[in-house]
């Protein structure tokens, strides 16, 4: 059985000014249950990076090319969550974060991988 086909994405959110830490550490204490429900949406690997100069947040993600991430929204899991994130970055009046996609200039990747 081959492995799933998939695509990777980038974008960038933004963080509220000295909110490294509390960022930094409610994603260490990430809910499994959104845990499990970005796996079973097709995520594969997820990714964010802090530009600690300009508090944004560049996050890279690997996921199925079937996903189902565009449903994550409705889910009760996925609003408990950005409404608890809502306080210390950038997001809509709807709690979503405001993300904008980012384009690909360059990519390596090491011969027969």
């Amino acid at each position: 059985m081959s492995p799933p086909a998939t695509e990777t994405i980038a974008f960038r959110m933004n963080m509220n000014p000295g909110q490294a830490e509390e960022y930094r550490r409610r994603h260490d204490d990430i809910w499994p249950a959104l845990s499990e429900a970005l796996i079973a949406a097709g995520v594969i690997d997820y990714r964010i990076f802090l530009d600690p100069q300009s508090d944004h947040l560049f996050a890279v993600m690997t996921r199925r090319v079937d996903h189902t991430l565009a449903d994550l929204p409705g889910t009760d899991v996925m609003q408990r969550w950005w409404a608890m994130m809502a306080d210390i970055m950038q997001a809509g009046p709807d709690n979503v974060p405001v993300q904008v996609d980012l384009d690909p200039v360059f990519h390596l990747r090491a011969p027969g991988l």
